[in-house]
């Protein structure tokens, strides 16, 4: 990967402090590997950088996630930015406690 686009933030906490944010993004690659776009959960440090963390992102609450969701849902960008043929890359799949090791 060779670049991160930012197209929409929103985030939680306060300028200054730790902030939870949540934005939708277009990864860059060396051609001939499409780019890809999609969701992250990333932290902002207090001075304003970006904290990454190799594909992970700790949300406290799944209150702070739907908080999020919801502050992009009133920003307006939530669906949207997928455009109207959106579907899932992904199959779904529930885990179980018992699956991962203590």
């Amino acid at each position: 990967m060779n670049d991160v686009i930012v197209h929409h933030e929103v985030s939680l906490g306060k300028p200054g402090n730790w902030r939870l944010c949540f934005q939708w993004c277009t990864y860059t690659f060396t051609p001939p590997r499409p780019n890809e776009e999609g969701y992250r959960f990333i932290w902002r440090r207090p001075n304003g950088a970006l904290q990454p963390a190799r594909g992970q992102a700790r949300i406290p609450s799944i209150a702070d996630l739907h908080q999020l969701l919801s502050l992009a849902a009133r920003a307006g960008w939530l669906v949207t930015s997928e455009g109207p043929n959106a579907r899932s890359e992904m199959e779904p799949r529930g885990f179980s406690a018992a699956e991962f090791p203590p």
